[in-house]
Parts: structure tokens; sequence; C-alpha cells
């Protein structure tokens, strides 16, 4: 037992070690908490007519051509190496266990639950949400946000529910064609690996065939839910600098991290949800 100064200050110690834990949740709950009402307003505004303004509809339409449009091949690209890579996989380990039928089906279970919508996201928040929060940010930092406040213009409505619509709609048409050509590239490495013996209608059956609601529910969860997120977590961290420039890279680099924690968080409460 410690006695005098000593206990004191390793009470005081200890005390403060417990109280920057707390301050660390509460402060994590608080940016939660925060994400959710930023959804939640962008759910229920969005269905207004009256904000479906020309301009609205412009960014609208420009925050998908970027982060749907503009990210199309490359998406194709990784689904591509994707299904080869699976199908490889699948391949050398099923044959050996006599199970090559079961490839549509281990192509279902891995790609469109998991795979797909998590390698979507990443590219997803890679690309738009570090541009979402530098261009807000500097935005905020030059006086362009006040400016829009002045006219009469709410920044909420203007700036932040395109943005995050944009990124969950993008989101989602990524994610379908990752998975589509994940499973044409699949089939394709497949009957070049079998020398043209194999049957396309009896592969694609085995796909759909694995397909089950709960898949169904799980991809739609999986690939808008977390774009929603994405979007109003990079909105949020731009719109919350102050003056300084050097406050912008900080508030992309927030902006990814609490994206990406967001993904893995979503989808495992998703999966768990759906398959348990």
């Amino acid at each position: 037992m410690l006695y005098g100064k000593e206990g004191v200050a390793y009470t005081a110690g200890k005390m403060n070690f417990l109280g920057q834990i707390g301050a660390g949740v509460r402060g994590r709950l608080g940016r939660a908490a925060r994400t959710t009402a930023v959804v939640w307003a962008v759910a229920t505004q969005a269905v207004r007519p009256a904000i479906w303004t020309a301009p609205m509809r412009n960014v609208l339409a420009r925050q998908v051509l970027f982060t749907g449009l503009e990210a199309t091949g490359f998406v194709a690209m990784i689904a591509l190496i994707v299904g080869t890579l699976v199908v490889v996989q699948a391949q050398f380990w099923l044959m050996r266990l006599g199970q090559a039928a079961l490839i549509g089906p281990i192509l279902t279970a891995v790609v469109l639950r998991e795979l797909g919508p998590l390698l979507t996201n990443f590219v997803v928040i890679a690309r738009s949400g570090t541009a979402i929060s530098t261009e807000l940010a500097s935005m905020k930092v030059h006086g362009e946000v006040r400016a829009l406040d002045a006219q009469g213009i709410d920044p909420f409505i203007y700036l932040v529910i395109p943005r995050v619509l944009g990124v969950a709609a993008s989101t989602f048409c990524l994610t379908i064609i990752f998975l589509a050509v994940t499973f044409i590239g699949g089939f394709l490495c497949l009957w070049v690996i079998e020398l043209g013996d194999i049957d396309m209608g009896l592969f694609f059956g085995n796909v759909i065939g694995a397909i089950g609601p709960r898949d169904v529910f799980s991809l739609l969860a999986k690939s808008i839910l977390p774009g929603m997120l994405t979007g109003a977590i990079c909105c949020d961290e731009g719109l919350a600098v102050g003056a300084a420039a050097t406050e912008v890279p900080i508030a992309a680099t927030r902006g990814v991290m609490r994206s990406v924690a967001a993904l893995f968080v979503t989808s495992l409460l998703i999966s768990l949800m759906a398959y348990l």
C-alpha cells in the first residue's frame, strides 16, 4: 500500500488515465451520434421535392459522375482480378476433393456476401471520401460556406444531401458491377482452366441458386448503408474545420479513418443480423 505523496500521485495518475479513457469513449460515441443524425436528416429531407432545385440536381449528378462513373474501370479491373484469384484457389482445392461443382456457390459466399461490398466501399472511401472531406474543408477555410449561408442557401441541403445520396447510389451501382465482372471473370478463368469443357448455364445456375433472401438483404445493406455513412462522415469532417488551412489534410485523414471503421463495424453488424 502506498502512503503520503506517492499514494496521492498514484491515485491521481490512475484517475487521470481512467478519465482519458472515458473522454475518448464519450468522444467516439458523440461522433457516432452526430453521424447517425446526419444520415437520418439526409434521409428525411431528401424525400421533400421542394429541395430538389436545379443546382441541387447538378451537384448530385456531378457526385455520381465522379464517385460512380469515373471509378467503373478501376472497380471492374479489381473485380476481374478477384474473380480469377477466387476461381484459381477454389479450383485447386475443390478438384483435389472432387467437388468442382461448388465453385459457383463459393464465389457467391465469398464475393457476394463479403468481399464485393467491402472492396467496393474501400475504393469509394479512398477516392470520393478523401475528395469530399478536402473539398468541403477548403470551402469552409476560404469562407465559401459562410457565403452560401449569407445568400440564404442552407449548406446542409446544398452541400451535404447530394453528396451523401450520390455516394450511396454510386456505391450500390459499383457493387453490382463488381459482382457481375467477378462472376463473368471467374467463369472465363474456369473456362480457360478446363479448356472449354464447362457448361455456362450450369455455372451461372449454381451461382444464382446459391443466392437467398438473406444474401439480397446483406448485399443491399452493405452497399447502401456504408456509402451513406461514408458521405456523412466525410461531409461532417470537412465542415468541422476552423480557419486554418493546415486542418484540411487532417480532416481528410479523419474522414477516411472514420469511414473505414464505420465500414467494418457496419459490415459485421449486418452479417450478424443476416446469417445468425
